[in-house]
């Protein structure tokens, strides 16, 4: 099943969590940060959303940081994703 975003949403994938910290120590589940960098998935068409014309910056594939508490958690053939705005993207990696 494929998921495809309307308006100016995006359905970003979490990269993994660090495993270990720079020093190398070894966090448990419970001490780790959820990750706020994500791959992207698929990209809404933009458009004219609540009147406003909006134009898709980001692409499928590309590496991006995302607010913290944004978005919607969405689990498709057993793999986890975040419907987001494009607004709520913050930066892409390169």
């Amino acid at each position: 099943m494929t998921v495809k975003p309307l308006g100016d949403r995006v359905v970003i994938k979490n990269c993994e969590a660090e495993e270990t910290t720079k020093s190398g120590l070894i966090l448990t589940s419970a001490a780790k940060e959820k990750p706020q960098m994500a791959i992207v998935i698929a990209v809404g068409p933009g458009g004219n959303v609540d009147g406003k014309e909006i134009t898709m910056n980001v692409k499928a594939g590309e590496k991006v940081i995302y607010s913290k508490y944004a978005g919607t958690e969405v689990k498709v053939d057993g793999e986890e994703l975040i419907i987001v705005r494009q607004s709520d993207i913050l930066a892409v990696v390169e």
